[in-house]
C-alpha cells in the first residue's frame, strides 16, 4: 500500500485530499504545520509528501530544503495558494517534484498524483533491474545512487532534474518535444504546463554545462525541443 504525508494546515482542503486519496486505497498521516510535518516526513518512510508551502512553523520551501540536504528524496507535490512564477521556481529548485496551484480541480490534482506515483515506480524498477551507469565527457550519472558527478564532483539536482537528465540520456540524439518530455517524466499532458520543462532544462544547463548559453550535453532541437549530445 502506498504510504502519503499530507502537510497542510487547511483542514478543509486536508480532509477534501484525504477523502479522494482514500479512493485510491493509499495510507495516508496528517500534520497541520510545518515543524509537524518536517518531522514526520525525516522519522518515517513515504511514496509521496503532499506539502503546502504556506505552514505555521516551518514553511513549505524549507521543509523541502532540509529534506533534500538530508538525501530524502520522497517525491514532492507541492500546493501554494500564489499564482506568481516565482513561487512555482522556488518550489522546484527547493526540490519538489511538482507543484499545484489552489484553488484546482480535483480531477487534476488526483492526476498529479498517480502521474507521480507512476514515474517513481517506473524509474525505480529501471534502476534496480538495469544499474546503469552512463558517461559522457566529463559528465557521469549512477541511476542506482541516483548521483552525477562533473568533473568527479558531484552536482546537487532535485528528483526531477535528475530524472529529466537520466532519461535523455538513455537517449541521445533523439529529440524530445516539450509536450513529450512532459508526458515522459512527469506523466501527464495539460496544455500550458510545457512551461515546466523548459525551466526544468535551463536549471539543469545552469548545473552541468560549463556555459549554459553554448550547452555540450542537452542541446536544443530547434522547432522541436530538446535532445541530449549524442557525439562524444
Amino acid at each position: 500500500m502506498k504510504k502519503v504525508l499530507i502537510i497542510e494546515d487547511d483542514i478543509d482542503l486536508s480532509n477534501l485530499v484525504q477523502i479522494h486519496l482514500k479512493d485510491l486505497a493509499y495510507d495516508m498521516q496528517v500534520a497541520h504545520n510545518g515543524k509537524k510535518g518536517f518531522e514526520i516526513a525525516n522519522s518515517s518512510e513515504f511514496d509521496l509528501i503532499i506539502l503546502d508551502i504556506m505552514l505555521p512553523e516551518m514553511d513549505g520551501i524549507s521543509i523541502c530544503q532540509k529534506l533534500r540536504a538530508l538525501d530524502n528524496f520522497t517525491p514532492i507535490l507541492m500546493i501554494t495558494a500564489k499564482s506568481e512564477e516565482i513561487d512555482k521556481v522556488m518550489g522546484l529548485e527547493s526540490g519538489a517534484d511538482d507543484y499545484i496551484t489552489k484553488p484546482f480541480k480535483i480531477r487534476e490534482f488526483i492526476a498529479r498524483v498517480k502521474a507521480i506515483m507512476r514515474r517513481q515506480d517506473h524509474f525505480l524498477m529501471l534502476s534496480q533491474k538495469e544499474g546503469i551507469s552512463l558517461k559522457f565527457g566529463q559528465l557521469e550519472i549512477d541511476e542506482t545512487k541516483r548521483k552525477v558527478l562533473l568533473h568527479k564532483k558531484r552536482i546537487e539536482l532535485t528528483p526531477k532534474e535528475f530524472d529529466l537528465l537520466t532519461m535523455m540520456a538513455r537517449n541521445p540524439g533523439r529529440s524530445y518535444s516539450r509536450s513529450e518530455l512532459l508526458e515522459l517524466v512527469w506523466g501527464y499532458d495539460f496544455s500550458g504546463y510545457e512551461h515546466t520543462v523548459n525551466a526544468h532544462i535551463n536549471r539543469l544547463r545552469a548545473k552541468i554545462e560549463e556555459d549554459a548559453n553554448n550547452p555540450i550535453y542537452i542541446l536544443t532541437t530547434w522547432g522541436v525541443g530538446y535532445r541530449f549530445n549524442d557525439e562524444w
